[in-house]
């Protein structure tokens, strides 16, 4: 049976395009997939490596109380990147004690200048574990929420948390918490940011709520656990300056550098000595074991010897001593009494000395 010429025969593919999409649109299509790869690989070459254009700032803590202390370094391309950040360390990082290990401290970097990023103090927090520890099943807990005005003007979140060594009726607690909050508004109110800052990090603010807690119930443990800053006040003008920061860092790491400098010359120079060794020495390290032996036994007899044979003429001596019998060390001896070289082997020695 014949077949008709609209139908294909068996095997053959079908070179017509999808139905819908007329043979221009297509066509149209495939060069606008080409011209997006084309520009998307131009851009590729094209694109820079973000790592060479970026640049690290030293961060700085506030100007007051901390006199811009170095506390670290971040990278970013430029100082809106930078601004904003939140860089968080331990107290202990910040000052060396290794007993606030656990408490972590918050600076946010509010402006740069040149190479420094000039932060914010907003806040500090204790670890949860650490806290989780002091609690236990037969203790009392009593924490409060108090947010605290200093004089300049700062608004201050503080969580004080005190742990008893018993339980405690909720009186009990109410009156202690009474206490601890009228305690924090007093000495905010007259107080500055500085201060508050240094109270808290310092212990003193926790040893004030403990002297006026501690009549009310027997108390285990008292700390401020978190500090959140809400609202800024007047910045503090008080302090050195950024330029005076880096005139004495850059004159301390002078000192620094020259007392390194002294230190290893001074243990090269000891390293030398003890190094280099005296030709004496040396030549009796390089002569026998069986010298070394005669040289012992020789020495021996000569403390025997009485004191006159010792003080015979040198002439005498010199006539009947026979060299030959004699060890290096002694001929080097008598060599370096009479001014000559000591330098060659034991005939050689011997020769200068019957000169």
């Amino acid at each position: 049976m014949p077949h008709s010429n609209s139908l294909f025969e068996i095997g053959e593919v079908s070179r017509q395009p999808a139905s819908g999409v007329a043979p221009a649109r297509l066509t149209e299509l495939i060069s606008m997939a080409k011209k997006v790869s084309a520009k998307a690989r131009a851009a590729a070459r094209k694109q820079r490596d973000k790592w060479k254009t970026k640049r690290w700032y030293t961060i700085r803590a506030p100007r007051h109380p901390w006199d811009f202390k170095n506390i670290g370094e971040t990278i970013g391309e430029s100082d809106e990147h930078i601004i904003g950040r939140v860089y968080q360390m331990t107290l202990q990082e910040f000052n060396g004690d290794f007993t606030k290990m656990h408490v972590i401290l918050k600076f946010r970097v509010d402006e740069c200048v040149g190479q420094d990023a000039l932060t914010t103090f907003i806040g500090h927090h204790h670890q949860t574990d650490h806290i989780r520890r002091q609690i236990r099943r037969y203790r009392g807990k009593v924490d409060d929420v108090v947010d605290v005005v200093t004089t300049d003007g700062y608004l201050v979140r503080l969580k004080p948390l005190i742990i008893t060594q018993k339980r405690v009726q909720t009186s009990v607690k109410q009156v202690m918490r009474s206490k601890t909050r009228d305690l924090l508004l007093g000495f905010a109110a007259k107080n500055t940011y500085a201060k508050l800052q240094q109270a808290i990090l310092g212990g003193e603010l926790e040893e004030d709520v403990r002297k006026a807690v501690k009549p009310i119930y027997p108390i285990k443990s008292i700390s401020i656990r978190k500090s959140q800053l809400l609202q800024s006040g007047v910045v503090n003008e008080k302090g050195p300056t950024l330029d005076d920061i880096h005139e004495e860092e850059a004159r301390t790491a002078s000192e620094l550098k020259a007392k390194k400098a002294a230190a290893l010359a001074a243990a090269m120079e000891e390293e030398e000595t003890e190094a280099t060794p005296s030709i004496l020495d040396a030549a009796e390290a390089m002569e026998p074991e069986s010298e070394k032996v005669e040289e012992t036994e020789k020495e021996v007899a000569e403390v025997a010897q009485p004191e006159e044979t010792k003080e015979a003429p040198q002439e005498e001596a010199t006539e009947s001593v026979d060299y030959s019998s004699m060890t290096v060390a002694e001929l080097k001896e008598l060599l370096k009494a009479a001014g000559k070289p000591v330098s060659g082997k034991k005939a050689d020695l011997i020769s200068r000395l019957e000169e």
